[in-house]
C-alpha cells in the first residue's frame, strides 16, 4: 500500500498553486484565529486548530515521541493566533489522545497515516467570544482547498496558501499539492466554499516529488468522533501532572519556538 501511494504522488498531474501569504496583523488573521502553534517543551512545534472551546486538533505524531511513548501533556502549549511574538491566547494542555493503533513509526505505513490525528484538551476553555472554533467536515466534491500553517523558516507567523488541490484519494488518505514543511504537521486543510471555512483534513506528512511540494492528509469526521469518545470515557494518551503550573489561559507575549520537530517530511 505504501508503494501505491507513492505511485499516486509521482503520477499526479501538476496544478497551479497560489503562493504563501504571511499573516502578521490581526486584520490578516481575521477568520484564522482558531489556528495556532503547538509548542513542545522537549523541542519543536506543530500546527493545530481549535475545533471546540477546549479542543485542539493536530497530528498524532506531534504528541508521540519517536519510540511511541507520549509527550507529557504538561509540556505542550497551544498558542492561538501567534504572529510575530504575540498570541491571542496561550493555553496549557490537560490531556492528549491519539488512536491506540497509531505508533508514530517513521516511515509510517499508509494505513497508519489515516490514524495520524490527535486531540489536545485545554486546561481552560477558550471563550468563543475571543475565538470561534472551526467545524470538521468531510471533503467536498471539488479539489480546491486552502492551508494555513507554521513551518521551519516561517515559524513566527502563520502562512496561508489560498489555493492548492486534492490530487488523489486512496481510502481515507488524501494527497494534496500544498506547500508544507517541518512544523506544518497538524495544519488544517480548509474548504472555504462555505460561509465559514471548515476543516476537511489535516497535514500528516509531506515532501518534494518531481520538484513540487506535496502533502498527505486524511478524512477526519470518524477519527475525531472516536477520539472525542475516548476522552469522554476517561481514556487519554497523556494526562498533565497536577500542580501550580496549571494556570488559566491568558493573553501573552511568547518568544519564538524552535525549528526542530518530529514531523515526517522527506525528499524522496
Amino acid at each position: 500500500m505504501r508503494v501505491s501511494l507513492l505511485a499516486l504522488l509521482l503520477a499526479a498531474p501538476a496544478l497551479a498553486q497560489d503562493g504563501l501569504d504571511r499573516l502578521t496583523t490581526r486584520e490578516d488573521l481575521r477568520g484564522f484565529e482558531p489556528v495556532g502553534r503547538v509548542d513542545l517543551a522537549e523541542g519543536g512545534f506543530c500546527t493545530g486548530a481549535l475545533i471546540a472551546p477546549d479542543l485542539v486538533l493536530t497530528a498524532g505524531h506531534c504528541v508521540l515521541r519517536d519510540d511511541g511513548t507520549p509527550v507529557p501533556a504538561e509540556t505542550i502549549t497551544f498558542r492561538a493566533g501567534l504572529a510575530e511574538g504575540v498570541a491571542l491566547a496561550e493555553f496549557a494542555i490537560l490531556r492528549t489522545v491519539v488512536d491506540p493503533g497509531f505508533t508514530a513509526r517513521d516511515p509510517a505505513p499508509a494505513a497508519e497515516l489515516a490514524l495520524d490525528v490527535a486531540l489536545l484538551e485545554l486546561a481552560t476553555p477558550i471563550p468563543t467570544g475571543l475565538i470561534s472554533p472551526f467545524s470538521v467536515a468531510l471533503p467536498g466534491t471539488g479539489d480546491e482547498v486552502s492551508v494555513v500553517s507554521y513551518a521551519t523558516g516561517r515559524e513566527t507567523a502563520l502562512s496561508w496558501q489560498p489555493l492548492c488541490h486534492a490530487l488523489e484519494r486512496q481510502g481515507a488518505l488524501i494527497v494534496f499539492d500544498c506547500d508544507v514543511d517541518h512544523g506544518s504537521s497538524g495544519a488544517p486543510v480548509l474548504d472555504r466554499s462555505h460561509y465559514r471555512a471548515k476543516i476537511v483534513s489535516i497535514i500528516s506528512s509531506g515532501g518534494v516529488m518531481q520538484g513540487r511540494r506535496v502533502a498527505i492528509g486524511m478524512e477526519l469526521p470518524s477519527r475525531v468522533a472516536a477520539l472525542k469518545a475516548e476522552l469522554r470515557a476517561g481514556r487519554a494518551t497523556s494526562v498533565a501532572a497536577s500542580g501550580p503550573e496549571r494556570k488559566a489561559g491568558k493573553r501573552i507575549t511568547p518568544g519564538s519556538g524552535k525549528d526542530g520537530t518530529g514531523a515526517r517530511f522527506v525528499t524522496p
